[in-house]
């Protein structure tokens, strides 16, 4: 009864009911007046038509717009007031020129040095087209100079990010999806607060879209009061809003410049299995020492700038090499990356399919949801009939069930080309990797849905000939031991009338 009352009076509720009443009167309004002034229902339909040709003009996903079309076209009033509301993938136009203005000021922080380049092609010609891509159009270098070390569970991870905040004497940079109170950011924020009494810079962004069941409503007020400088993304109310879109998903914790931490691991107990949601909670993550880090503390102080409407006037204080005075060690080639709605370059989905075109042996795949477009599709089905060992591991306890059904209804299509599928036995897998024939690995927060590929701000580690390459390997093959193994059985097994219904499920897959 308590969990009903406060999912009733929970602020999730009052948003969204807050929403349906406003499209609710707006619906009726126009209504109201197209019965009554006929041309007003012929207006509608030439807005309807005209949205529709904007959209197969568009630069985006093919999937996409045609969801949007057919809403549209099938039920005008409705779907050009759903589409104002949700449907644009790019942030407003001011909203965008502030980013841009952020962004255009950290470019010029990030020179490559194309010695690291030359010698990744001397290596290998792909690795460096990989490379290349992610330095031309994601505008982020590949670096030496750095230490990986790659965690395969979250209770893994989270000594080391105690321990790394523990040490940090000058600043600490945190951005996180979901926060909640509870064992794993209640020692978090003990920390926090002594580094802070120390005199430690302590900067924090959560999204308070990602945080609108775990937070009350001004948790930010609260750290601010105990000395952390906090801010939230995108913050949630209840009045219709094309930001509330686009959400902060990425997982960013940089200490001293010099240490950082990211992969698919939020600030919740059931990240570090002390609480159990969904049986084991099965995820992944990497820890980068050295030089890659700045690109982890620019993209941090893009958002903090961002969210702040300010502009940082020395970025230079925070570079890796401003408090290490020791070599840093090296180990292969690292490469940080951000994705962002505010461009049409896809960069999350375009390197995880040019690690699938181009690998010669294997790719193996972590992923808790696939809900892929028709380009990475076709990108898994030829690489499987083309020999290569295509491994996709899915959770084997969901965490939302129609998502689920809707990752299983492409199941069969990649199996009848060879793609092999396991679903993790014992609970849900959240992870987010990528591994090629043992020398290229991708490790981050993006997901192979929809969301992740194109509405979220997202980051991932693109790495060449490092350590933590074998160790992402090494985890999947034992996970995929932990796994069972999907066949065309299993297809033909589900129940007749669950086929249609993911068929209509499939075609409202981009807005899920």
């Amino acid at each position: 009864m308590k969990k009903i009352k406060k999912f009733l009076l929970g602020r999730a509720t009052i948003v969204a009911l807050g929403v349906a009443v406003q499209l609710g009167w707006m619906l009726l309004f126009i209504q109201k007046y197209s019965v009554r002034y006929s041309f007003i229902g012929t207006l509608i339909d030439i807005v309807a038509i005209f949205i529709a040709l904007v959209i197969v003009n568009k630069n985006s996903n093919p999937s996409y717009k045609l969801i949007w079309m057919v809403v549209i076209l099938a039920i005008p009033l409705v779907g050009v007031l759903l589409y104002f509301a949700f449907g644009r993938s790019k942030l407003t136009r001011p909203t965008r020129k502030r980013m841009e203005v952020i962004n255009r000021q950290m470019e010029q922080e990030f020179p490559q040095n194309e010695n690291i380049l030359e010698k990744i092609r001397a290596m290998d010609k792909e690795a460096y087209r990989q490379s290349k891509y992610v330095r031309d159009w994601a505008k982020f270098p590949v670096y030496e100079n750095t230490t990986t070390k790659y965690y395969s569970r979250g209770e893994e991870m989270f000594p080391d990010m105690l321990a790394a905040l523990d040490q940090a004497q000058h600043f600490i940079f945190m951005e996180f999806f979901i926060v909640e109170e509870g064992e794993m950011f209640g020692k978090i924020l003990e920390v926090l607060k002594r580094k802070v009494a120390q005199g430690v810079d302590v900067r924090f962004i959560y999204d308070d879209f990602g945080c609108v069941t775990t937070l009350p409503v001004k948790y930010y007020q609260t750290l601010q009061e105990m000395g952390i400088k906090c801010v939230r993304f995108n913050p949630l109310y209840p009045v219709i809003s094309v930001l509330m879109n686009n959400r902060d998903h990425r997982k960013i914790l940089v200490v001293d410049g010099k240490v950082g931490f990211t992969g698919g691991i939020n600030l919740a107990d059931e990240y570090i299995n002390h609480v159990v949601r969904f049986g084991y909670w099965k995820d992944t993550g990497i820890r980068l020492e050295g030089e890659a880090v700045w690109s982890f503390t620019v993209m941090f102080l893009e958002m903090w700038c961002y969210i702040n409407r300010t502009v940082e006037e020395d970025i230079s204080r925070f570079r890796p090499e401003k408090y290490q005075t020791a070599p840093f060690h090296s180990d292969g080639f690292i490469q940080p990356y951000a994705d962002s709605p505010l461009d049409s370059e896809t960069t999350g989905e375009n390197i995880y399919m040019n690690i699938i075109n181009r690998a010669r042996d294997y790719v193996y795949i972590f992923t808790p949801y696939l809900i892929p477009d028709n380009e990475m599709i076709k990108s898994l089905q030829n690489a499987a009939k083309s020999g290569v060992d295509v491994r996709i591991i899915m959770p084997g306890i969901p965490d939302k069930r129609i998502v689920f059904w809707l990752s299983q209804s492409y199941y069969e299509p990649l199996l009848e080309c060879g793609v092999r599928i396991y679903q993790y036995t014992p609970g849900f897998l959240h992870a987010k990797c990528f591994v090629s024939d043992d020398t290229v690995a991708t490790v981050g927060s993006i997901n192979m849905d929809y969301r992740s590929l194109y509405l979220h701000f997202e980051c991932g580690v693109w790495m060449y000939q490092s350590a933590a390459v074998g160790k992402v390997k090494e985890d999947m093959l034992q996970t995929i031991a932990e796994s069972e193994e999907i066949n065309m059985d299993f297809c033909r097994k589900r129940p007749a009338i669950i086929r249609p219904f993911l068929g209509v499920v499939r075609l409202f897959a981009p807005l899920m």
